[in-house]
């Protein structure tokens, strides 16, 4: 394990280049979540503020607090309020398996992209940020802070990070990544996951056969807060009609020359499917809601409407949850 930074400094061209992702990101949100609350936790917070009496009409019964009201034998509530010294953790997986895009850009790039983007969202509530990632067999650190200044030390910190090799096979996988920033980051928070997830088997569609992932994500998500971030490739999906071909596994570094017939085609294209399959049943076994993000999509537009659907699940929730008496 390593708690340096990948390297140590970076070219000045992407050092600019990051700064207008930085700033392509904030704009387009802003845009899209126009009117809507732009943070990614669900509810008011998580904190008891002080009692105050209970306005009726106004206030939420279910945050009644009972003991207050029958010491005074007046209808008393008290408030929620945010964290706002909870910290925010994203798991950045940067194997070899990353470094492969057949349009617009890899999905290393959209995988770095998100984790700004669920920075960006998080410092609205006025969080720490740090993360971890998984890079050539090897999960290295990076501190907890906050600020645009160490938005773009960590962005130029991921920027500056080799390509994964075939030492990827070797070494640690998600699921020790998942383990160490378990063990390592244990105050309450919120947790993003952004990875391919291709080591998952087909058969983790059932929960007979789970992913080596997925006993460390349950327990994960058993204390805070996580959120799943799905990085495709349409290739990763489906194969062109294009003949004889080579091909080379990225974490291992094997290759081979398939023939796209029609029926390898077919069955890349089954395989795919239930391999994804298994992503989404494992993910939802843990609890953890999912946002994929594609190579070939804006996925900006698609982060802003799931933050955007998420809390409107939060917000029909709340109000259908039944009050439970303290």
């Amino acid at each position: 394990m390593s708690q340096r930074p990948i390297a140590p400094g970076l070219d000045p061209r992407m050092h600019e280049a990051l700064h207008r992702l930085d700033l392509r990101i904030v704009r387009r949100l802003e845009g899209l979540l126009h009117g809507e609350h732009l943070g990614l936790r669900s509810g008011p917070g998580s904190e008891p503020a002080e009692a105050r009496m209970y306005q009726p009409g106004e206030d939420d019964v279910r945050l009644m607090d009972w003991s207050v009201t029958a010491r005074t034998t007046v209808p008393h509530v008290r408030d929620l309020v945010a964290d706002r010294e909870l910290e925010s953790w994203t798991l950045l997986d940067l194997s070899a398996s990353m470094d492969f895009g057949t349009v617009d850009s890899q999905k290393r790039e959209v995988a770095v992209g998100a984790m700004a983007a669920v920075t960006v969202l998080t410092q609205r509530v006025g969080d720490r940020f740090g993360a971890h990632f998984l890079h050539r067999g090897r999960i290295r650190r990076w501190p907890a802070r906050s600020g645009k200044a160490a938005l773009m030390s960590l962005l130029s910190t991921v920027a500056a990070a080799p390509e994964g090799d075939t030492s990827d096979a070797e070494g640690a996988g998600l699921a020790d990544a998942l383990e160490d920033l378990a063990r390592t980051r244990s105050r309450r928070g919120l947790r993003v996951v952004v990875s391919d997830f291709l080591d998952t088997p087909p058969e983790a569609v059932s929960a007979q056969a789970p992913a080596d992932w997925e006993r460390p994500l349950r327990s994960l998500a058993a204390r805070h807060q996580v959120l799943a971030v799905e990085v495709v490739d349409p290739r990763e999906l489906d194969l062109p009609d294009i003949g004889l071909v080579a091909m080379q596994d990225p974490e291992s570094g094997r290759t081979r020359e398939v023939r796209l017939s029609p029926r390898v085609r077919r069955d890349y294209r089954q395989a795919a499917q239930d391999q994804r399959a298994a992503v989404r049943a494992a993910l939802r076994r843990c609890g953890v809601p999912q946002l994929t993000l594609r190579t070939d999509r804006d996925w900006i537009a698609d982060m802003a409407r799931f933050v955007i659907e998420q809390r409107r699940t939060a917000h029909r929730l709340s109000r259908h949850t039944p009050a439970i008496p303290r």
